[in-house]
């Protein structure tokens, strides 16, 4: 008999936050390759992490310089992976940072599996869900199995990165993450709703291609964005052993790192994206604006309340 889909949830996303004291191993750019470190071992800035039990992927994302000499203020936007398994001690944490908005990008599934997000009294959070063209079903749905055989059939010979690939594209191609990007920038440039965090379940792609966007709005270098966005490897990286763990423990998965290339982010995951942005749109700016609909003053709006 097979687990049930909350089981094989739970031990995706619930139990490896609470093995074995998880903390951050570092940073460090994760190559795109089936020989990519799977250990990375620099040091994130302590003043951008916020330590939380139940979330290991959340971060402030000020504190960046852009290519005009100017920096992110700290303290006025925050990204993570879901919050739906913090601890009291990570609520209190939470409420320290005074947030005024919680953006959740989960689609409903994900939701009612893993649960709602735990907030400080008096934050609710705002659900503007992102397609992930079904990857956390077909994940499930592969563990379910049991079967290696199968499970090699499906996440195997490159599979898994395929899965991810095909992702990306759709941050541009689908018109209904078009608009709910765009409504999260336009949130974002409304000073009242900030400080402002916003997440997804783990905090690396659909929140990683938002803070990639909104790093190169302000003017950062591509070079930093995309180190930001390799960040989540070295954050998630004992989470994500500890799931991988327990699932052959668990007698789940025989080789369950064949889920490695679902759980990192990697350089050819964002290229993917950035290839039909460019093909679609020709830049970043014409995305902004004729794809999200973000126009000149919403992006003057952003930068003036997130730049120093």
């Amino acid at each position: 008999m097979y687990p049930s889909r909350r089981r094989v949830t739970t031990l995706l996303f619930g139990s490896a936050l609470t093995l074995g004291g998880l903390t951050a191993a570092g940073c460090g750019a994760t190559a795109d390759a089936a020989t990519a470190p799977r250990t990375p071992r620099s040091t994130p800035p302590p003043d951008r992490r916020v330590p939380l039990r139940g979330a290991v992927n959340c971060r402030d994302v000020g504190g960046y310089r852009t290519e005009g000499g100017r920096q992110l203020r700290y303290g006025r936007l925050f990204r993570s992976d879901a919050l739906a398994k913090l601890t009291p001690e990570d609520v209190t944490t939470l409420g320290r940072l005074g947030l005024h908005t919680a953006i959740d990008m989960r689609v409903a599934s994900e939701v009612s599996f893993d649960g709602a997000d735990r907030l400080p009294v008096g934050l609710t959070v705002t659900s503007l869900p992102i397609d992930d063209t079904g990857l956390f079903a077909a994940m499930q749905a592969a563990i379910a199995t049991k079967d290696p055989v199968e499970q090699q059939r499906l996440l195997g010979d490159g599979k898994a990165e395929s899965l991810m690939r095909d992702m990306y594209p759709t941050f541009v191609t689908n018109a209904a993450n078009r608009t709910t990007f765009g409504t999260m920038l336009t949130r974002i440039a409304d000073g009242d709703r900030l400080p402002l965090l916003f997440h997804c379940t783990s905090g690396k792609d659909r929140t990683g291609w938002l803070s990639y966007l909104l790093l190169r709005l302000l003017g950062v270098p591509h070079t930093t964005a995309a180190q930001d966005y390799l960040l989540s490897n070295a954050l998630r990286h004992d989470a994500d052993a500890a799931v991988r763990a327990q699932l052959k423990q668990a007698g789940l998965m025989q080789d369950p790192d064949l889920l490695i290339p679902l759980q990192e982010v990697r350089t050819g995951y964002l290229t993917a994206g950035l290839d039909r942005l460019h093909r679609d749109y020709g830049s970043i700016p014409r995305y902004l604006t004729a794809g999200l609909g973000v126009d000149a003053r919403t992006t003057a709006r952003i930068r003036a309340q997130l730049l120093h």
